[in-house]
């Protein structure tokens, strides 16, 4: 496996954007702009990354703005807040990256749940592993799926005695929610290395809560 912690790595400059979008819709501008100060990433401030897919949006700038989200608003509050981000940000996401991997086609949506589920955690893992530095492992049992991310840019050199990556989980759920058309599931990160685990692991019931 490689290491999580080697300098140097990003998401394009498009999910960048797409993150900044999304926190400040969810904390609003003069919000978004404390945690970019806090965060030592001043350079957003009223300067989002182009629209475009380079690598530039640094590992180390989202964990430290996630770092800052729970200084600011406490660790619940601020992990609370990630959790929003995460859903907003697959609402973004789905606009600026559907078109690429086909998920918004009618002929995906009409698919059995069980299908459309198994090929969404493919398709949202081939986007992470494609286009970004993130790496992610899907696993699958009878009644779960394990989304594994094995470099995680959310706790990305951070130290805690928790799961920390509440916007993957929110992005999960969002997705979960949109391609089973309304349904909710149970989505729980149980492992995470901001804690000294491994890879971080994110636990998805197949079937939905009601």
């Amino acid at each position: 496996m490689t290491d999580p912690y080697e300098p140097g790595f990003f998401y394009p400059n498009k999910m960048g954007r797409i993150i900044l979008q999304s926190l400040e819709e969810v904390v609003g501008r003069n919000g978004l702009i404390a945690v970019l100060n806090l965060a030592g990433q001043q350079q957003y401030i009223n300067n989002y990354p182009s629209n475009n897919l380079d690598l530039g949006f640094g590992f180390d700038a989202l964990s430290q703005m996630l770092a800052a989200l729970e200084r600011l608003y406490g660790p619940r509050g601020g992990q609370g807040l990630a959790l929003r981000t995460g859903r907003a940000c697959f609402k973004y996401g789905l606009r600026e990256f559907g078109p690429l991997v086909s998920v918004a086609e009618l002929s995906y949506r009409l698919l059995p749940l069980e299908l459309k589920l198994r090929q969404g955690a493919d398709i949202f893992m081939g986007v992470f592993n494609q286009y970004s530095d993130q790496r992610v492992r899907v696993e699958e049992t009878p009644d779960k799926f394990y989304w594994h991310i094995e470099r995680c840019p959310m706790c990305w050199k951070r130290s805690s005695r928790q799961p920390v990556c509440q916007l993957a989980v929110g992005v999960l759920q969002e997705a979960l929610y949109w391609v089973s058309s309304g349904k909710f599931f149970t989505v729980e990160e149980t492992a995470c290395i901001g804690k000294g685990d491994l890879v971080c692991t994110i636990v998805i019931d197949k079937q939905p809560l009601d």
